[in-house]
């Protein structure tokens, strides 16, 4: 018999040490920005900033340490559900890395296309701040610490609000829409900081293609690579770009 009420207790404290925590923060951010003198389209959301520029040994190490505890909270979301769930009954294996690479491409290429859209008219009409996707100083090890942390973000957002969350709410009885609109929904809601468009919208809809795949195949791998590349794309691309395309600063 299922204990519904410890694994309600269970995911709310999941979602409490990691992406529900976000979500809190960030509305609280946006209310800031939204409060602030400035208009919000004049703001700037830096996502991977230096945190002490004049000292890059630290700050690599302050990098590293970001990325290395980011992914704890997926650690423990796959440790709790494996009390009832293996790894593989949400595809987090790489049994089939033809058609993780594959399919993850393609699901890059379709959320990340029209997202390219979707943040130029967030900022046309006023509605997401500046989005800055990498601020690190021009340092040997920036490109390669942007990707880790691109893969430290897929693996966090897609095994805890997939992954995880799907299969709990499911366990719960939750209706497959009404979870999946759910885990859409908290996922933009921590994306809010960089204002209403791109950020939050665009990942609403992300999550709902993502949530959707997830409950067609049961695989959450093609979602962990398809993040990896949205990221990689905008972190590194921008990182190397913005010095020579001048809508990018």
């Amino acid at each position: 018999m299922i204990d519904r009420r410890g694994l309600r207790a269970e995911v709310l404290l999941v979602l409490g040490v990691s992406l529900g925590s976000s979500a809190i923060y960030a509305i609280l951010r946006i209310i800031d920005r939204l409060t602030f003198v400035k208009p919000l389209s004049e703001q700037t959301a830096t996502l991977n900033p230096s945190v002490t520029p004049d000292r890059p040994w630290l700050d690599l190490a302050y990098q590293l340490a970001g990325v290395t505890l980011g992914v704890v909270p997926a650690l423990l979301a796959v440790h709790l559900l494996g009390r009832t769930t293996p790894p593989s009954a949400i595809g987090l294996d790489l049994r089939r890395p033809g058609f993780d690479l594959g399919t993850g491409a393609a699901l890059a290429a379709l959320i990340g296309l029209p997202g390219l859209g979707l943040v130029w008219l967030s900022r046309e009409i006023g509605i997401s701040a500046q989005i800055v996707p990498a601020a690190l100083e021009p340092v040997w090890w920036a490109v390669p610490v942007l990707i880790l942390a691109a893969i430290q973000n897929a693996v966090l957002e897609e095994v805890v609000m997939i992954g995880y969350l799907l299969t709990r709410l499911r366990d719960l009885g939750w209706n497959g829409w009404v979870a999946i609109v759910t885990s859409a929904v908290i996922r933009g809601s921590y994306h809010l900081y960089q204002g209403f468009g791109a950020g939050f919208a665009g990942n609403v809809v992300m999550g709902l293609v993502f949530g959707y795949f997830f409950r067609r195949t049961q695989r959450v791998m093609p979602l962990i690579v398809a993040h990896t590349l949205l990221d990689v794309v905008a972190f590194v691309g921008y990182a190397l770009l913005k010095d020579h395309l001048a809508f990018l600063r």
